[in-house]
């Protein structure tokens, strides 16, 4: 069955290889999905490559697709660790479709509160994402990618083809 997926990138520094990689396991899976971004009608990747935005942030709700998950890079923390992006996630939370973040980005889903209770891996190449989840009632799994509901996190780039396919897996019981 086909999804509409939101995929939530900065934009200014996306992490391209999650974006592109997770992007392309999904639409060959039969999903559709939609970029949304905080601002603009393009997005910048932190390797200067970019894509076009099909939404802005804060003109999505939980109508506007299936599945609603984040996309790391270092433009993630500055440009989506916000109100919006809060809001967002905790409204979805009270569906039960599925969400979730790879690489920096499980940190904005954890500070919104969407993860308490829940185990959710990312990358902690600075050493704080431990305590961010400690913080937020988040069980830390050193693992690529981490399911637990309808709850799908990865670690980064060399886990987005496999966080792809595990957002398939969901959006098949979801």
């Amino acid at each position: 069955m086909s999804k509409t997926l939101l995929f939530v990138i900065a934009s200014d520094g996306y992490q391209p290889i999650e974006y592109g990689d997770a992007k392309k396991v999904l639409e060959a899976a039969g999903h559709q999905v939609v970029t949304v971004s905080d601002r603009g009608t393009i997005a910048i990747a932190k390797d200067g490559s970019n894509v076009n935005i099909d939404k802005i942030l804060s003109n999505c709700d939980t109508t506007s697709g299936d599945a609603l998950f984040f996309i790391g890079g270092s433009g993630a923390l500055e440009h989506l660790d916000n109100e919006d992006s809060y809001k967002l996630l905790r409204e979805w939370e009270k569906t039960d479709k599925s969400y979730g973040a790879i690489c920096i980005s499980p940190r904005i889903l954890a500070k919104a509160g969407v993860l308490k209770n829940k185990k959710a891996t990312g990358w902690d190449g600075d050493g704080e994402l431990a305590k961010i989840f400690l913080d937020n009632g988040v069980e830390y799994i050193r693992q690529p990618v981490v399911v637990d509901g309808n709850a799908v996190t990865a670690n980064g780039p060399s886990a987005a083809r496999e966080w792809g396919e595990k957002i398939d897996e969901i959006l098949q019981k979801y």
